[in-house]
Parts: C-alpha cells; sequence; structure tokens
C-alpha cells in the first residue's frame, strides 16, 4: 500500500474513532440515518398519506393540506368517566323539533344538575349574557327588543310561565320556538340547564326555595 494511502486511512480511523469518544452522557454520539428508527413528528390533524417519491409534490402538498380529522358517527357518545352528571349531559337529545316533541320533553326531560344557588348563580351569569334582551332583567318580559316594540307579548317567567316544565325549556333553547331562536351552537348543554336552573328561580318570584327545587 503506498504512504499516501495509509496516512488517508489513519487518518479516516482516527476521525472515527474521535468521533465516537464523548464527554457528555447524555449524548447519543453520531447517528447513522436516524431516520431508519425515529419516526417523524406527525402534526394534528394533517394527512401524511401520500409520498411524493409516490405522486407528484403538488398532489402530496394538496392532502397535506387538508384537514384529516372527521366528525364522529351520527349517534356517537362520548365517554365521560363515571360521573353520573357527565354522562346525563353527553346522552344526546332524544325528542325531534315537532309539537310532539315539545310535549314529550315537558313530560319526560329532566336536568341533571342539581337545583341549588351555586347552579342558578352560573345560569344568571348566562341569562344576562344570552336572554334580557327579549325576557329583560328578571324575567318579567320586558327586555329591550321589547321595550323598542320590535316583539310584543313576551310572557313573563313569573306569572305566565310559571309552570312551564324544564324540558320544554330545554327543547326551546336546543331548537327555538316561535320568534325565538334555536340557541344549541351557543350554549352547551350543561349551560342550557344552568340557565334553567336560573329561570326556576325566576319562577319563583326570584327567590331560591326548597319547592323552587322539588317542582322541577
Amino acid at each position: 500500500m503506498r504512504p499516501s494511502n495509509i496516512l488517508l486511512t489513519i487518518l479516516v480511523a482516527s476521525t472515527l474513532i474521535l468521533g465516537s469518544c464523548v464527554t457528555n452522557p447524555d449524548s447519543p454520539g453520531l447517528e447513522y440515518m436516524p431516520d431508519m428508527y425515529r419516526s417523524h413528528a406527525v402534526e394534528a390533524y394533517v394527512d401524511y398519506g401520500m409520498d411524493p417519491y409516490y405522486v407528484t409534490e403538488e398532489s402530496a402538498m394538496a392532502q397535506r393540506a387538508t384537514m384529516s380529522a372527521r366528525k364522529p358517527v351520527e349517534g356517537t357518545i362520548a365517554y365521560m368517566g363515571e360521573d353520573s352528571t357527565a354522562k346525563s349531559l353527553a346522552m344526546p337529545y332524544p325528542f325531534p323539533n315537532t309539537p310532539e316533541g315539545y310535549e314529550k320533553a315537558g313530560l319526560n326531560w329532566h336536568s341533571p344538575l342539581e337545583q341549588n344557588e351555586a347552579n342558578a348563580a352560573a345560569g344568571e351569569v348566562l341569562y344576562q349574557t344570552m336572554c334580557t334582551q327579549c325576557h329583560g332583567e328578571k324575567g318579567d318580559g320586558d327586555g329591550k327588543i321589547s321595550e323598542n316594540g320590535h316583539i310584543v307579548g313576551i310572557p313573563s317567567y313569573s306569572v305566565k310561565l310559571a309552570d312551564l316544565p324544564d324540558g320544554k325549556m330545554y327543547h326551546s333553547m336546543t331548537y327555538g320556538k316561535g320568534l325565538m331562536g334555536s340557541h344549541a351552537s351557543q350554549l352547551n348543554p350543561r349551560q342550557r340547564w344552568e340557565i334553567i336552573a336560573y329561570i326556576n328561580v325566576l319562577q319563583g318570584g326570584g327567590e331560591e326555595t326548597d319547592a323552587t327545587a322539588d317542582t322541577h
């Protein structure tokens, strides 16, 4: 072997030996072809199904720009653990948007939340944001829209609607009723029941009593 080749071999071997020696105990040293054993970081909602090696770069990029997440199958119920209240809130609403569905809701659909001060207080905050424009601060049907004459004859919760069942209120929030539109996109099931807890207080004249909880 020529001296120059011997020298080159010694230099390469020395480089490899020195390069493999590290002082940092946390360092893995040099890694050759890490993509053979380290998985690539995958971004959420990105479809990596197409490889530019097999399709055009344009096709691969178009697919990767398409959200891969899909809506759950219709009727799917999220697992909410062992909490019975959470399970009830996750259940799909079973009554159709029909007069018959409205009446059945009044008889068969009841709040999974306890009628107490905490839930009524949470409902009051939501009520002040979502409901006062029509129903008024105290549920007397004297909101700004009524004052302006745009909608008249909104009934009071403590008079005409004093005996309105929780299920009918939930049905109305879910689908809308008369001039009232659906609030299903603005209020999740728990928020709807919290508002109803506060309306129960208004139905009783504005005070939380044992009778309020017993009658709803």
